[in-house]
């Protein structure tokens, strides 16, 4: 199953009877067989993937260590980020990260300890009035809070991002403007390869 999560929802129940409700749990009310696959942070919105049934998991799963699962986001940064200067015009940013233990759910760049990610990133837009820039991200290894992570240390941080944007920018938008629009994958039981779109909501 491929799910639209609404930005501010968790993916799965989180602690305390307040963070109870989630996606998984509102898809499991409906299919009892649905299993969480992969997660997208509470702040992001967009496509998640679950599957029905154990077999189906274990697949799923085992494409997403293998990378086998194609996944797009869309995002605006704060500034103008200049397009790379590459021929197919993506640029790739490789900084390792690791869990800011004292500072949890924080993470942050270690170059020494971090475990190896990656992001492809793209240009879409400039807003020369709002000085920001519309972006194209593609995660090729998935460490928590990878995409955000990423492009504030660039120097551009996403709008709306309540954990590591500065404050001036995290006042720049009601919601973190992180969205996941495209996700292929093979199906994981008839092996035909599928492909899902969200327009980002902002």
């Amino acid at each position: 199953m491929v799910t639209d999560k609404p930005a501010g929802l968790l993916c799965v129940p989180g602690r305390g009877p307040d963070k109870q409700d989630c996606l998984a749990a509102r898809v499991q009310a409906l299919y009892p067989d649905a299993m969480v696959v992969h997660r997208l942070d509470m702040a992001t919105s967009g496509l998640c993937v679950m599957a029905r049934g154990a077999e189906a998991q274990r697949r799923l799963s085992m494409a997403f260590a293998a990378r086998d699962v194609a996944k797009c986001y869309e995002a605006v940064a704060q500034g103008h980020l200049a397009a790379p200067q590459s021929e197919d015009g993506w640029g790739t940013i490789d900084l390792p990260l690791i869990p800011d233990w004292p500072n949890r759910p924080l993470s942050k760049v270690d170059r020494v300890n971090g475990k190896p990610s990656i992001t492809r990133w793209r240009v879409l837009a400039h807003d020369l009035a709002a000085q920001t820039t519309r972006l194209a991200l593609e995660p090729v290894t998935g460490r928590s809070h990878q995409l955000r992570l990423h492009l504030q240390a660039l120097g551009h941080p996403l709008l709306g991002d309540a954990l590591y944007a500065p404050a001036a920018v995290l006042a720049l938008a009601p919601r973190l403007l992180l969205h996941a629009t495209t996700l292929s994958l093979t199906h994981p039981l008839n092996g035909q390869r599928m492909s899902f779109h969200s327009p980002a909501p902002f």
